[in-house]
């Protein structure tokens, strides 16, 4: 059974910045695309961003769009979500997932079949 493990999570002010990384567990974990998606208090689970494993095509959602990246490092077998001018707004556990059976669209969580456990991440104003 494959795992993801967030980091990198935590407390920033306002237009600062944070870098969250996912690692599998297993080196050979085959997979179509890993996504990240948060979800608010009170709120339902959203996409963020994701990338194809292969070819590394990226998508985003138009709320970070411009202030967001996401790569990915074969080698560590880690995908990175780069956090720039964070705003209030963006404060809400951030979850990793990856996806190894299902196809596109990679925005909507039906696509992905393994979960992290979850990072906070807040915006102080």
């Amino acid at each position: 059974q494959v795992q993801l493990v967030e980091s990198g999570g935590g407390l920033v002010q306002s237009g600062g910045s944070l870098r969250l990384s996912c690692a599998a567990s297993e080196r050979t974990f085959s997979r179509n695309a890993m996504g990240w998606f948060r979800q608010a208090p009170g709120k339902e689970r959203e996409f963020v961003a994701a990338i194809r494993w292969s070819g590394a095509r990226t998508y985003y959602a138009d709320s970070v769009k411009g202030r967001f990246t996401i790569s990915r490092d074969n080698a560590e077998n880690t995908v990175y979500l780069q956090m720039n001018s964070l705003k209030p707004e963006d404060t809400a556990v951030y979850y990793c997932a990856a996806s190894t059976v299902y196809s596109p669209p990679w925005n909507t969580d039906r696509s992905y079949d393994y979960w992290g456990q979850g990072t906070q991440v807040t915006v102080s104003s």
